[in-house]
């Protein structure tokens, strides 16, 4: 089993690392993409080897899509290609999981209309906007969608994005 996170500089470190290591653990093999070959820098330091850009995704090849947040994801949305794959786990009807600011990329490519979801708060007006059906809580699961506002809802979000899995 495979997993897909994509990011930028200015991740938040935790919304990255936690969900990387987690599945890690589980056995599922992780795979980082941005623009470029080379290492995203989160908002606190941490560094991250990125596995493949963007333009090499093939999305039939993962079983999941990781959007974390921080300031990365505002960066990703501009992304045609970004947003591209994250219709196709969508048209796929394979899970996504979005915190923080990550509910942004979905946003962009128009597939959060009809949908529960939640988010940073700063981001709330805009899911509302686009037809989301926002929720203030620590994890909303809306089918193969699980969202979370911030860090303090990893434990919450990891549960759900696992059940996603069957692990």
């Amino acid at each position: 089993m495979k997993a897909l996170i994509i990011s930028a500089d200015n991740f938040e470190d935790s919304e990255l690392l936690v969900p990387y290591y987690r599945l890690k653990e589980a056995g599922v093999e992780v795979t980082v993409a941005s623009f470029n070959r080379s290492v995203i820098t989160g908002k606190h330091g941490y560094e991250v080897a990125v596995d493949i850009t963007l333009n090499e995704v093939a999305p039939d090849d993962y079983a999941i899509l990781i959007l974390p947040g921080g300031k990365a994801p505002t960066v990703v949305r501009k992304e045609p290609k970004a947003l591209e794959i994250a219709r196709s786990f969508f048209a796929g009807s394979k899970p996504v999981v979005a915190i923080c600011h990550g509910p942004q990329i979905l946003i962009s490519a128009g597939l959060l209309k009809g949908r529960r979801a939640t988010c940073y708060k700063s981001v709330a007006d805009e899911l509302k906007e686009s037809g989301g059906l926002y929720e203030d809580r620590e994890v909303v699961v809306d089918a193969n969608l699980v969202t979370s506002r911030h860090p303090a809802d990893l434990p919450a979000f990891m549960r759900e994005t696992m059940k996603q899995l069957g692990l």
